[in-house]
C-alpha cells in the first residue's frame, strides 16, 4: 500500500482559494458598511497568505486583485472632482501591498534558511540528533500505519581518536566530513544521513528491505574503505543494521537495536556489518 500525501499542488489551490475568498468577504464587508469604517488594512490578509504559504508571484497577483477590489467599492462610494483619482489612490495601495509583501517574502526566506540551519550539524552538514529524531519518528509512524518496511544503520568510526592524535583535530573534521558526503552522495534523496555526535552516524531507509538496505551499506562501506585508506587514515568503519518489519515502540528502541549490533560489530572484530532483522533470529557479518 502506498502513502497518500496531500499534492502540492492541492494545498497550493487551497491557498489561493482561500485568499480570494477573503479578498470577497472584505470587499464585501468594506461596501456594506460604507465609507465611515475603513477596511484598507483588511485587504493585506490576503496578499500575505498568499505570499507566506504560495510565494511571491501569487502574492504579488493578489495585490493586484486586492487592490482593484478596493477600487470597485470605493468608486460606490466616493465622487472625486477628477476620474483618474480613485486610480491613483488604487496604485498608491498597491505600491503599499507590494512593499509589504517583498518585507514578508523576505522574513519567509530566512525564517526557511534558519529553520534549516537548525536541523543540520554544523561540521558535516548531514542532520542533526533532534532532527533525526524528528524524521525516525515520522518514519515509524508511517510504518505503522501503512505495514511497510524500514532499516537503520548505525556507524562507528573505528579508532577515531588515532586520528586527532596523529594528524590532528582538522584532519578528524576533514574525516568526519568526508564520512557525511560520502554517504550522502550514494542514498536515496527520501533516505536520511544523521551525525548523531562524535564519530556517530545513523542512516535511515524508508519502505526499505533487508537485501536492498544492504546493498547500499555494502556500497557505502566499500567506497569509504577505499577513501580512509587512499588517505592513509587507519580508520575502520562497525556499522549495526536493523531492518524493521514490524515498527519499534519509540525511535529509543530503534536506535538501541542498531547501536547495540554496531557494538557486537566492535567487539567481533571491527570494520564489519551486522544486520538483523526485526523479529527473525538473523544475523549476517562481512569483514
Amino acid at each position: 500500500m502506498k502513502e497518500r500525501k496531500t499534492p502540492k499542488t492541492l494545498l497550493t489551490l487551497f491557498w489561493i482559494v482561500s485568499a480570494l475568498i477573503l479578498v470577497l468577504s472584505v470587499g464585501t464587508a468594506d461596501y456594506l458598511t460604507g465609507s465611515e469604517i475603513g477596511f484598507s488594512i483588511f485587504y493585506l490578509l490576503p496578499v500575505t497568505i498568499a505570499t507566506w504559504y504560495v510565494g511571491m508571484p501569487a502574492g504579488i497577483a493578489l495585490a493586484v486583485i486586492s487592490a482593484i477590489a478596493w477600487l470597485l467599492v470605493d468608486q460606490q462610494e466616493h465622487v472625486y472632482r477628477h476620474s483618474a483619482i480613485p486610480y491613483w489612490n488604487m496604485g498608491v495601495r498597491f505600491g503599499f501591498f507590494l512593499i509589504v509583501l517583498i518585507i514578508l517574502s523576505r522574513l519567509k526566506s530566512a525564517y526557511e534558511r534558519e529553520k534549516t540551519m537548525s536541523s543540520l550539524d554544523p561540521l558535516t552538514g548531514a542532520l542533526n540528533g533532534r532532527a533525526f529524531q524528528e524524521r525516525a519518528n515520522d518514519e515509524i509512524e508511517r510504518a505503522r500505519r501503512y505495514g511497510r518496511p524500514f532499516t537503520v544503520a548505525y556507524i562507528d568510526l573505528d579508532n577515531f581518536k588515532v586520528v586527532n592524535d596523529r594528524f590532528g583535530h582538522n584532519t578528524g573534521n576533514i574525516v568526519l566530513r568526508s564520512v557525511a558526503d560520502t554517504a550522502r552522495g550514494n542514498v536515496r534523496a527520501t533516505d536520511i544521513v544523521a551525525r548523531l555526535g562524535g564519530d556517530e552516524f545513523a542512516l535511515l531507509f524508508p519502505e526499505t528491505g533487508e537485501e536492498s538496505a544492504r546493498m547500499a551499506l555494502d556500497k557505502i562501506s566499500s567506497l569509504l574503505s577505499v577513501s580512509l585508506e587512499e588517505n592513509g587514515w587507519p580508520v575502520t568503519l562497525s556499522i549495526g543494521a536493523v531492518t524493521f518489519r514490524k515498527p519499534p515502540d519509540s525511535v529509543d528502541r530503534m536506535l538501541l537495536a542498531a547501536d547495540t549490533l554496531m557494538y557486537a560489530a566492535k567487539h567481533d572484530g571491527k570494520n564489519r556489518i551486522l544486520h538483523e532483522v526485526h523479529g527473525k533470529e538473523e544475523r549476517r557479518a562481512s569483514d
